[in-house]
């Protein structure tokens, strides 16, 4: 029988480990390698999602009956059938896409032979940690003290009769739904996400770690990152995500705006931190290497400029000041192509950035952030009027 092939020495993934994942392979939602994503998906999905319906509809408050109906909330749905599959969609994004990046960093000789022992151990701690099984049951512990019975309550659920349940004489009652929204929708949801969060501490400590590892940065490299450019296209890998926790946001000020009596202005300054933090926990990671490419940097154009300085005053003395022969023809020369190749190199050196992104990418990512929260300003203006207004600015 053919066997596979063993795993690559820096095969690392993000998202792979843990006992959820363990889980999901014994309930055959998964594969080694995330498949199976289409029925890990609805299996999530209407785990949280269908017994909501149902038991909203068997008490007569799927469509009416209650200020606010199960049909009519927003929220849930965007939480559940929007955020929910595209966070488990993010997975495997970024699996694929963080998979054969680690090993980059000693494929392009950017950890010296001697440091290679430091990087491993970097590289063994985030898969232990990935793996812990005390973390994940200290974000379930989370999840059900905080999570559900604190921030859930007081800043994501409306203050008015619902499907899941009301305030009588100064105490929260649950429907049956409300306590299948508490107990299990709710909680399921909330750890996926959170879980999120601790991969991303994990990225961010095994990047932290690896900048403290000496580097054979190349400042003139064309990637103007001294050869670290590779690391801004892992940010893309997680546009499914930004759209998730966007999904999430406007989900939540849609309730306020239709239940709640809010309007889409007043929400400004917290769609402005959304945002930011978002954007900070998907890039912030990179910003570790700062130092690194400042140092490169600020040495290569001493040493640059240093070399420089003695080839065009050698070639100054050969071809300005009478130093050629006269066997030696201008026409021809190399000299001249080595100098304008000196230049180039020396101008990619002085575009050489600090972080291995660009701005455009952080533009990008903020857009599709915010890009769940845009059918919101239908609330403050009409289709029509909304969309002759981006005609007149488009022609």
């Amino acid at each position: 029988m053919a066997t596979s092939p063993p795993p690559a020495p820096y095969d690392f993934s993000l998202v792979l480990g843990g006992p959820l994942y363990q889980l999901f392979r014994r309930a055959r939602l998964t594969g080694d390698a995330l498949e199976l994503l289409r029925r890990r998906i609805a299996v999530i999905a209407f785990l949280a999602w269908l017994p909501l319906l149902l038991l909203s509809a068997m008490e007569g408050h799927a469509w009416g009956g209650v200020p606010l109906p199960f049909l009519y909330d927003l929220d849930v749905h965007a939480r559940f059938l929007i955020a929910m599959p595209l966070l488990v969609l993010a997975e495997r994004v970024v699996h694929e896409r963080m998979r054969p990046l680690v090993g980059q960093f000693v494929e392009r000789g950017l950890i010296a032979g001697a440091s290679i022992p430091r990087f491993d151990a970097a590289l063994a701690a985030a898969v232990r940690l990935r793996n812990s099984v005390l973390v994940e049951v200290g974000l379930i512990v989370l999840v059900y003290a905080v999570g559900v019975g604190f921030v859930w309550r007081t800043h994501s659920a409306v203050n008015v009769l619902s499907w899941y349940g009301g305030t009588a004489d100064g105490r929260w009652q649950p429907s049956l739904a409300g306590w299948w929204l508490a107990c299990v929708s709710l909680p399921l949801f909330q750890f996926i996400l959170i879980r999120w969060y601790f991969r991303l501490f994990v990225w961010a400590r095994f990047l932290w770690q690896v900048s403290r590892i000496p580097m054979a940065i190349v400042p003139t490299h064309p990637d103007r990152c001294g050869g670290l450019g590779f690391l801004g296209g892992v940010s893309a890998a997680f546009a499914p995500w930004l759209l998730a926790q966007g999904a999430l946001v406007a989900g939540t000020f849609a309730n306020q705006i239709f239940f709640g009596g809010a309007e889409l202005p007043q929400f400004k300054m917290e769609i402005i931190a959304v945002v930011a933090l978002l954007l900070t926990a998907v890039m912030g990671p990179l910003t570790v290497f700062v130092p690194v490419l400042a140092r490169a940097k600020r040495v290569g154009l001493r040493e640059y400029g240093s070399f420089a300085q003695r080839y065009v005053r050698s070639f100054d003395r050969k071809w300005l000041r009478g130093g050629a022969t006269a066997e030696e023809e201008l026409l021809g020369t190399g000299d001249i192509q080595s100098l304008a190749d000196l230049g180039n190199s020396f101008e990619v050196l002085r575009g050489m950035r600090a972080v291995p992104f660009t701005r455009d990418a952080v533009v990008q990512l903020a857009v599709l952030t915010v890009l769940p929260i845009t059918p919101l300003l239908l609330t403050m203006i009409s289709f029509e009027q909304l969309m002759d207004r981006l005609l007149k600015i488009a022609f």
